[in-house]
């Protein structure tokens, strides 16, 4: 099956898009993502637990919007929207910078609508009615191969006990339970635990990023009824690997409109900083750059929605194009990041001017699932 014209976009997909550019303009401006975040470095880099940035109000926003219901199928009470919606949701949210556990839920949603477990349709309800959730399922290594984990799950009469550490939990404070891999003898299983539930701690990581927060979920003797197991054991890693080009794909699709904010800012920028009794725009040592930033943006957009596109229409394609997508935008966020803190010369760094905001977030996406290197070597394999 070929792909449709401009990658599936059509008007409900614009419309969403339309929707939440909206909302990001009017509830998350710079004011207002700065009152969410710590006030200077030492609050943000020397506190203990690192400051939890999150507006409730606006999340609860988010979820009557049906934000968080765009990627839940329709038998669990969602939306199921096209892949090229989902993107466009998440490119908007990355070009807010928006401090929120929206995008962790979908990876949790993308993971959960693959699982054939009476769990996994619990949760997806559960997070279209807009409680948060997000993926336990990287061991200490920070490996992100889907047979990986630090959690070992040991069957008993009525369920599961897990035991172990899951690293890199992203927005582990603002979920309100886990999709948590675990292995036994038989292989990889996916199990969904409340945040609360007896013998579940959450250890902060301190991260650069400013607007997520990751941490270290730690498992003792937690118990999991059967009907919490969204994945058999055996089958849980499975389901990951369906669920990954989709997670690539949002995860590039935060950094490319990210990376739009950064270009946007940077040519104002240069349009009102003078030098030489000229705005530094003037100058081909500036136009050049900025013109190798919006010219990289629409090849990984491209890829982005290209990747979107296939997942609805050609799935065998899909895990290709996503990680090209992932690639495109690893390399789009350290290039444009580097530029736009260049461009802004000795005020660039600073903690005074927001381009560092969207630049540690940048940093912190560009690893997130493997950047650029890790994707062009997974892509190898493929051939």
């Amino acid at each position: 099956m070929s792909q449709p014209k401009n990658f599936g976009f059509g008007e409900e997909e614009r419309m969403l898009r339309d929707s939440a550019r909206k909302l990001m303009r009017d509830a998350v401006d710079v004011s207002a993502l700065r009152a969410m975040l710590p006030r200077d470095h030492v609050e943000a880099y020397e506190t203990t637990p690192q400051p939890l940035a999150h507006d409730e109000k606006l999340w609860r926003q988010m979820v009557d919007l049906g934000w968080t219901a765009v990627a839940v199928p329709e038998a669990a009470g969602g939306i199921a929207m096209k892949m090229a919606a989902i993107a466009a949701l998440a490119e908007e949210t990355g070009r807010a910078c928006l401090p929120s556990p929206l995008s962790a839920t979908i990876l949790a949603t993308l993971a959960l609508r693959e699982c054939a477990g009476k769990g996994a349709h619990a949760a997806l309800e559960r997070i279209a009615g807009g409680q948060p959730a997000t993926l336990a399922i990287t061991d200490e290594t920070g490996s992100w191969e889907s047979a990986d984990t630090g959690v070992r799950a040991r069957r008993e009469k009525n369920g599961y006990v897990l035991d172990g550490t899951a690293c890199f939990v992203q927005d582990a404070r603002k979920a309100s339970f886990f999709v948590c891999s675990a292995r036994d003898d038989r292989g990889i299983g996916l199990f969904v635990v409340a945040a609360d539930a007896p013998g579940v701690s959450v250890r902060a990581d301190q991260i650069v990023d400013l607007t997520r927060d990751q941490a270290r979920v730690v498992f003792e003797q937690v118990e999991v009824p059967a009907d919490a197991v969204a994945a058999e054991c055996g089958e849980g890693d499975k389901a990951i690997d369906r669920a990954l080009p989709g997670i690539l794909t949002v995860l590039a699709a935060d950094i490319t409109g990210a990376a739009e904010w950064q270009l946007q800012t940077t040519v104002e920028y240069a349009k009102v900083r003078k030098q030489f009794d000229r705005p530094i725009g003037f100058f081909q040592a500036i136009k050049h750059p900025l013109v190798n930033m919006m010219v990289a943006i629409d090849r990984t957009r491209s890829l982005v929605y290209n990747a979107a596109c296939a997942i609805d229409t050609e799935p065998e394609k899909a895990l290709l194009f996503a990680r090209m997508a992932k690639a495109s935008a690893a390399d789009t966020a350290a290039f444009c990041s580097s530029r736009s803190v260049q461009l802004h010369g000795g005020i660039g760094f600073t903690w005074e001017c927001d381009v560092q905001i969207w630049f540690k977030r940048q940093k912190h996406s560009q690893q997130l699932f493997g950047d650029g290197t890790y994707q062009r070597a997974k892509i190898a394999e493929l051939f």
